[in-house]
C-alpha cells in the first residue's frame, strides 16, 4: 500500500453510533446493540482492528470529524496522482532535472520542420545526458587514489560488469553515447516486432552469454504502451538477469507505459528525459516526436 491510515475515533463515539444506527435503521432495542457490542464488536475491534495501528503511516483522531487531516491526505494523494510527477508514485522512476538546455533541445526534435542532421545532432546529446544520469544509478565501491601533487583522494570505482541491450531499431540510435560513456562495452540486441497495442513478437535475440552476471542497460528511446519493454525485461530476466540489475533508459515515455513496466517489475530502475501527455488512439506518444527510428535513421517518407 502506498499510504497506510488509520482512523482513530473515540470509543464512547463509536457504540454512540452504533446505538443510533442499530435502534433506528434496525429497529433493536439498546440491550440487544449492547449485548452485541460487548460480546462480538468490542473483542473483534480489540484482536484484529486496533493491533493494526501500529502499521499506519498516518493515525487520524477524531476521525471524518478531522477536517485539516482529510484534507492534507486528499492533497497528497492528488500530488501522488499527478501525471507528471510520476516518480512520487514510482521510487524506481527517475526523470532528469530539466532546464533550459533540455527543453530547447526538446522542442527541437519534437519539431516536425527540424532536419535530419539537427534532429540526429540533439537527440544525441539528451540520449548522452539519459546515458550519464542513468550511470550514475549503478553500484560502485570506495576507491582511494594518489593525485599528481602527492595528496589522497577518496573517491569511488566505476561498476565493471556492464552491458547494454538495444531494442531494434530505434535503440540502436542509444549505442553510440554508451560506448562513448563506456569503453569496450558489450552490448546485446534485441528486436520485438510491434503492432499497435498488442501482437508483439520476439522476433530476434542476440545476447552476450555471461549477461546473467552483468548490470544490463535496456535501451529503447521512446517508452509508449510499455508492452514491448515488458517483453525485453521478461526476456532478460529467463536469461537470469536480476530485475534489479536492470536500467531502462529512454528519452521519453508515456504514463501508461511507466505504469505497466513498473507495475510489473517494481525492482527495475527506470530513466528518462521526460514525462508525456500521453497515448492516442493509435497508441502513438503524445506530444511525442513522431516515429524515431525513421527520423533518426533518415527512414521517413520524406
Amino acid at each position: 500500500m502506498s499510504m497506510k491510515i488509520f482512523v482513530d475515533t473515540d470509543a464512547d463515539v463509536r457504540l454512540a453510533r452504533r446505538i443510533r444506527r442499530d435502534t433506528v435503521e434496525k429497529n433493536r432495542d439498546i440491550a440487544t446493540v449492547l449485548d452485541q457490542y460487548s460480546k462480538f464488536v468490542k473483542p473483534a475491534f480489540d484482536d484484529f482492528i486496533l493491533p493494526t495501528k501500529k502499521y499506519a503511516d498516518i493515525i487520524i483522531p477524531r476521525g471524518g470529524d478531522n477536517h485539516v487531516a482529510i484534507d492534507l491526505i486528499v492533497q497528497h494523494i492528488r500530488t501522488k496522482l499527478g501525471q507528471n510527477d510520476l516518480c512520487k508514485i514510482y521510487p524506481n522512476l527517475y526523470v532528469i532535472q530539466s532546464t533550459f538546455q533540455i527543453r530547447g533541445m526538446h522542442t527541437l526534435i519534437r519539431d516536425a520542420q527540424t532536419t535530419k542532421h539537427d534532429f540526429i545532432f540533439y537527440a544525441d546529446r539528451l540520449i548522452r545526458l539519459v546515458v550519464e544520469h542513468g550511470l550514475g544509478h549503478l553500484p560502485f565501491t570506495e576507491k582511494q587514489v594518489i593525485t599528481p601533487t602527492g595528496s589522497v583522494y577518496s573517491g569511488v570505482d566505476f561498476c565493471k560488469r556492464l552491458c547494454g541491450v538495444s531494442v531494434i531499431r530505434s535503440g540502436e540510435s542509444m549505442e553510440n553515447a554508451l560506448r562513448a560513456c563506456c569503453k569496450g562495452i558489450k552490448i546485446g540486441k534485441i528486436l520485438i516486432h510491434r503492432e499497435g497495442d498488442n501482437g508483439q513478437q520476439l522476433i530476434y535475440e542476440k545476447l552476450p552469454e555471461d549477461i546473467a552476471q552483468r548490470h544490463v542497460l535496456l535501451l529503447d528511446p521512446i517508452l509508449g504502451t510499455g508492452n514491448s519493454a515488458v517483453q525485453a525485461i521478461s526476456l532478460l530476466q529467463k536469461k537470469g538477469v536480476p530485475e534489479s540489475n536492470i536500467l531502462f533508459l529512454n528519452l521519453i515515455s508515456a504514463p501508461q507505459g511507466v505504469h505497466v513496466v513498473c507495475k510489473h517489475f517494481p525492482r527495475i530502475k527506470i530513466v528518462t528525459s521526460e514525462i508525456e501527455n500521453g497515448l492516442n488512439e493509435e497508441y502513438r506518444v503524445i506530444p511525442g516526436m513522431g516515429e524515431f527510428g525513421d527520423r533518426y535513421f533518415g527512414t521517413d517518407d520524406d
